[in-house]
Order: structure tokens, then C-alpha cells, then sequence
């Protein structure tokens, strides 16, 4: 796989693992960015976040504001104003089902809005590579893997003597296919079928998102979800096969067969958990731990609890930028370890 990542300043991330948990500031700090655009004679590094409200992100600016000189100084400038890196192109998309999208954000990284973690992964992600990157989020709230995003490729299954529908199947007809046709009502993977399909229209049309780009590769995917599947356990007890196939089917979507995929726990879930986060935790972490030749060594997971400031996934963390700064930049650097090992 292409990636174009190399180090713009030594040492940086030398020391980072892909556990990230228990990292302080002055030991990921990044420098503000240089102003300066990309090398355009590269294709655009093309990094796809999709999940739920989590990834959406609801981290308030205004507080940001209050801590991003002390915490994160590489977003406020000498003027006090926030950073732009121009290196660096922040795309966000959103559609409800498979229904057209509508463009929300299409700028150079900066903070303009609610947050997510897209600002920590961008700045990182930005910061080492020698090339035009995109970070491109496609992503709606209350939405679980078992159902509404459940990919190409999963079957039909049985829990609790219930018959569970497969991709395109409904609930009435866990075996059927709509075709995509959401006119028949939703069906499994309907959300799956909408942001996949929103991506792929950025793409299609990148000068419009990136100008003056010709080209792109899809080099990762990030991952943020799972409060809406830990309240039913046909959906999170099946967490660790939907999330496999998941990854398996978005390469096959991207033509991208060795994209990195990161993935990242519920903020509030400890690993002792019993409930079914702790189990879509293990779950994730499975994931990352396999020695399936398609997964090793090409998936991470970070364990969010340290890197939160309070407050749960349900209530989106009470709107505390930190904590999407936070997991935003350990989601980066992991992303960043694994890519820079194909070098």
C-alpha cells in the first residue's frame, strides 16, 4: 500500500504504542501547523470516519477555546485565533439511511462548530505525511452495527429462538434482500449503504472537496460507536463478527484491501464492564488482537475511560471538548504507528 507518510520532525512519535491510554499532553504535543499546502503531485491520503454520535462529535468550541492554548497549542495561532492547516482538507457528510447526503463541513482543518475527533486525527495524521491528506467523516447518530450499519456480507442468524435479519433483510423478512430500496422501509445496512455511498460521491467528485486533486487513495478507516447495540444483546453479543465483516466489506467497497482500520471504545466503559459495553470493549479489542492474516498487525484499538473528561456516550460526554481532542489524537497516532511500520 502507497502511503506517502514520513516524518516531517524526528522523534515526535517515536515513543508512541498503539495502548495510548495514560499519555499526557507534554508528551504528544504537536507544533502549530506551518500554513503551508501539500505536495499536490501525490494522491490525496483519504481517511473514512463513520459510527454514530460519538463520531459525529458535540464537543463545544467555546470551551475548547478556554483550554487549547494550555492543552492543545497547536490549534490557537499567535492572534489567539484557531490554527488552519492547510495540508489537510476536513470533509463532513451526512444522510439519514441510504437517502441522498448533504455536505456539512468542506474547509481546510480548523475548528469551526462542534468538534469531533476528526481534529486530533487530522493534526496527526497531517503532521507526518508528505502528502495531500482528507479526512472525510460520513456519519448520523443512534445507529448500531447489528442493524442499521450492518455490512455487505453478514447472514441471517438466530438469538433467543428470534430469527436476526442479515445485510438487507428486515426485521418481518431476516432473509430477504430490498435491493437497497429504502422505499420498502429500513433494512439491515441501510445506514451502512447511505455513508458508504456518501463517500464514495466526495470521491467522485474530489476537486470539489480537494482542489486541485486529480488523484486518492484510501488509506484507513476510523471508528467510533457502539451505545446504540450495548442496549440489545442479539446486537453486541454479535459485536466481534459484525465488526470483522465490517472492516472486510469497506476495504471491498474502497479497493482498498489493506486500509488500517482503529478503532475506539465508549468513553465511560471500563474494562471490567459486564454490560454489553464491555462486551462490545472486548469485542473490539478481539478484533485488534487477531491473528487473522486480513487483521493483524492492521487493526488498533484504543481504550478511551483515561482519555475521558466524564460523562457517557449516551449524553455525548456532556459536550466536553477534551475528550474528543483526546481520543481524536490517540485515534491519530495509532493510525499513524501502523502506517508508518509499511514503510
Amino acid at each position: 500500500m502507497k502511503t506517502n507518510i514520513a516524518t516531517k520532525t524526528s522523534g515526535v512519535l517515536a515513543a508512541i504504542s498503539l495502548g495510548l491510554a495514560g499519555l499526557s499532553h507534554a508528551d504528544t504535543a504537536l507544533p502549530a501547523p506551518d500554513g503551508n499546502p501539500a505536495n499536490m503531485s501525490k494522491p490525496v491520503q483519504v481517511y473514512i470516519l463513520l459510527g454514530q454520535s460519538n463520531m459525529l462529535g458535540f464537543g463545544n468550541p467555546d470551551r475548547l477555546k478556554e483550554v487549547a492554548a494550555e492543552k492543545y497549542p497547536y490549534l490557537i495561532d499567535d492572534a489567539g485565533e484557531w490554527t488552519v492547516r492547510k495540508d489537510v482538507r476536513n470533509v463532513r457528510v451526512m444522510c439519514s439511511g441510504n437517502s441522498p447526503a448533504n455536505d456539512h463541513i468542506n474547509d481546510w482543518m480548523t475548528i469551526q462548530g462542534n468538534i469531533g475527533p476528526e481534529i486530533g486525527i487530522g493534526h496527526h495524521i497531517g503532521h507526518v505525511t508528505d502528502a495531500p491528506v482528507m479526512i472525510l467523516k460520513s456519519c448520523i447518530g443512534n445507529r448500531s452495527l447489528g442493524w442499521d450499519l450492518l455490512p455487505p456480507g453478514s447472514e441471517p442468524y438466530e438469538h433467543g429462538g428470534k430469527m436476526q435479519p442479515g445485510y438487507r433483510g428486515t426485521e418481518n423478512d431476516p432473509e430477504g434482500d430490498t435491493g437497497g430500496d429504502m422505499s420498502k422501509g429500513w433494512y439491515a445496512g441501510c445506514q451502512y449503504d447511505g455513508d458508504v455511498a456518501a463517500c464514495k460521491q466526495v470521491l467522485e467528485n474530489l476537486d470539489k472537496y480537494y482542489p486541485g486533486a486529480t488523484e486518492y487513495e484510501v488509506v484507513g478507516f476510523f471508528w467510533w460507536q457502539g451505545d446504540k447495540d450495548m442496549r440489545n444483546p442479539a446486537h453486541y453479543e454479535r459485536y466481534e463478527k459484525n465488526l470483522t465483516q465490517l472492516i472486510k466489506a469497506l476495504r471491498n467497497d474502497f479497493n482498498a484491501p489493506d486500509a488500517r482500520f482503529v478503532t475506539a471504545s465508549l468513553g465511560q466503559t471500563q474494562r471490567d464492564s459486564t454490560g454489553g459495553d464491555g462486551v462490545i470493549l472486548d469485542a473490539m479489542e478481539a478484533v485488534a488482537n487477531s491473528n487473522d492474516p486480513e487483521l493483524e498487525g492492521k487493526v488498533a484499538f484504543v481504550y478511551t475511560h483515561p482519555l475521558s473528561m466524564g460523562g457517557g456516550s449516551s449524553g455525548h460526554y456532556g459536550g466536553n471538548p477534551e475528550t474528543y481532542m483526546n481520543v481524536g489524537e490517540a485515534m491519530g497516532k495509532a493510525m499513524v504507528e501502523m502506517v508508518k511500520a509499511d514503510n
